[in-house]
């Protein structure tokens, strides 16, 4: 049998889905840190992995995958996580919510964006800060309006997790890092919370995962 082996870096968001979703399958992984501040993923063992340069990889299956939301979706095709519901419309709209954060916001304030930030405008560490609070905050306003729905329960979608929590804590993290506006998001930050007091997302926390 095949081992399963994430390649995680403990404050990728991605990769922090990725950590939610293989604990909400109780499934047995081994990680594999890899630093992106020294730039491990950049190295060429890395670059061989995933030529992108990014996290998470997984290892599964006999097979090696990229891209998180590609890893959740395969995991609740082989595994029945029930991560998207039953039905088309549901389905459809935990993926819009789900792409509101990993398609809209987290491309534009991973590390790689911060750091350019940093040097075209030689604001230094205040000139990221200011970036990071202005698109997380604004993306996750935006994301408060998309859960006034009469579909957002207990969770984002019904009354329990889906992959739009997935994104959605991983979010809220980077959000409370950066120091960015929480204050018109008391639904999601309600949701987030409530995700949080479940096993699966604890252990998933950066601040329990290897280094």
């Amino acid at each position: 049998m095949n081992e399963t082996v994430l390649y995680d870096y403990w404050r990728s968001s991605a990769s922090y889905r990725l950590r939610i979703a293989l604990n909400m399958l109780a499934e047995t992984f081994r990680t594999v840190p890899v630093n992106m501040l020294t730039d491990d993923h950049r190295s060429k063992e890395h670059l061989a992995r995933n030529p992108q340069g990014l996290l998470p990889v997984l290892e599964i299956d006999g097979h090696t995958f990229t891209q998180s939301l590609a890893i959740v979706e395969y995991l609740d095709e082989t595994r029945g996580g029930a991560f998207l519901p039953g039905d088309s419309v549901g389905r459809q709209r935990v993926r819009a919510l789900s792409y509101a954060i990993a398609m809209e916001i987290h491309p534009v304030c991973n590390s790689s964006i911060g750091e350019h930030v940093m040097e075209i405008t030689g604001g230094g560490e205040e000139a990221r800060v200011a970036w990071m609070q202005k698109f997380i905050g604004r993306g996750l306003v935006a994301f408060e309006e998309l859960l006034k729905s009469s579909s957002t329960g207990q969770f984002c979608h019904g009354d329990r997790p889906t992959m739009a929590d997935i994104c959605l804590v991983p979010q809220v993290y980077n959000a409370r890092r950066w120091g960015a506006d929480l204050s018109a998001c008391p639904k999601l930050v309600e949701i987030a919370e409530r995700c949080l007091d479940l096993k699966p997302f604890a252990v998933a926390h950066p601040d329990n995962a290897p280094r």
